[in-house]
């Protein structure tokens, strides 16, 4: 099993969703989540102020999956996410040891 974590741009959400369930993904979470990368961040002025804002809004997206279904499902993620400017956004992928479903403890790809 793997583990997908996407964090793209929250005007992207939508659209990634909809392919995500589009290619046949169940379940995932969502969370709202900040950070930066190459953006770094701005400099705004609020009622005379200026402060810089360096931890940009993001959406991160989890998801756990049979490992034949990966190359699909990062595919899927990458095309409907891409607005080819920077901060689109990142991938990443790591491995699940076991799953376990709370309700009625299945175990491995049942609990999926």
């Amino acid at each position: 099993m793997k583990k997908i974590e996407a964090i793209i741009q929250p005007h992207k959400l939508e659209e990634v969703k909809e392919a995500l369930k589009a290619a046949g993904v169940d379940g995932m979470t969502i969370s709202e989540v900040h950070g930066h990368g190459r953006q770094k961040g701005h400099t705004e002025t609020y009622r005379g102020s200026e402060y810089k804002i360096d931890l940009r809004p993001k959406i991160k997206i989890e998801l756990v999956l049979l490992e034949a279904d990966l190359d699909r499902v990062v595919g899927v993620i990458m095309e409907s996410a891409r607005s080819g400017k920077i901060g689109d956004g990142k991938i990443f992928v790591s491995t699940i040891d076991e799953a376990y479903r709370i309700r009625n403890g299945e175990t491995g790809t049942g609990a999926l």
